[in-house]
């Protein structure tokens, strides 16, 4: 056994990367859940966990590449003295991809698009759902391997949290999504949270660093007022049933 896995100072930078990791991965499920929502229900469980176990693969080889990652940093050009690297550009396609899918699924789930049926309208291709599943994890992966590179130097380490973390989203994905389809207001919130992330990613790709902790406050803050608002209706209902 390597002398280093005897340090306790490693299982608390396993534990502290294990847990930074899951929270980063809070918006990642929440855009999982969105994606696969409209994937035929049979195929559904099968598209998020194909879409995650792939995403793995790619975490796993970002964290391999090391030195690429390192490149991606460095500056490729300039835009009004604005460095762009190769990083900003990938957040800014992931931001604006975020944008223009959120508003999308706000504007389907508001007015519906034409032509579809009141059962739920037109089930989303399987592949493109996996496709945009690995897309946005490249873009939240960047985050997530740069919080793990700057935490540890074992690779070992840096794997092993990213496993677990993505087995967490896995088990939290499916319950996550059924909550979303029972309740339509906390799927306004999650698209909402969605556009929040990606206004947070442009900026970033323009160097204006929203810190996620004020995007996950605002998105918790919400969500309980909508948790209240659920539970008070239900006592409402049930008060009425019992009148009745």
């Amino acid at each position: 056994m390597p002398e280093w896995l005897a340090d306790p100072d490693i299982w608390a930078s396993l534990l502290t990367l294990t847990f930074l990791e899951i929270v980063l991965g809070i918006d990642n499920i929440i855009f999982l859940s969105i994606i696969t929502e409209r994937v035929a229900e049979h195929r559904r469980l099968l598209a998020q966990r194909l879409g995650l176990g792939l995403a793995l693969f790619g975490r796993i080889a970002l964290l391999a590449g090391l030195v690429w990652l390192t490149k991606l940093t460095a500056p490729i050009f300039e835009i009004f003295d604005l460095p762009v690297s190769w990083r900003d550009i990938i957040l800014m396609g992931g931001g604006l991809f975020l944008l223009a899918k959120a508003t999308s699924e706000i504007h389907h789930t508001v007015e519906g698009p034409a032509g579809e049926n009141a059962a739920g309208g037109k089930s989303a291709s399987f592949a493109m759902a996996i496709a945009q599943i690995l897309a946005i994890d490249l873009v939240f992966s960047l985050d997530s391997v740069i919080t793990a590179v700057g935490m540890t130097d074992k690779l070992p380490i840096m794997v092993a949290a990213v496993v677990i973390a993505i087995a967490v989203m896995m088990f939290a994905a499916t319950p996550i999504s059924g909550f979303i389809r029972r309740h339509p207001t906390t799927k306004m919130l999650a698209l909402s949270f969605l556009l929040l992330i990606g206004v947070a990613l442009v900026a970033d790709a323009l160097h204006f660093h929203v810190p996620r902790g004020y995007l996950y406050f605002a998105i918790a803050f919400s969500l309980m007022v909508e948790l209240l608002n659920l539970a008070a209706t239900r006592r409402r209902r049930k008060t009425g049933e019992n009148a009745g």
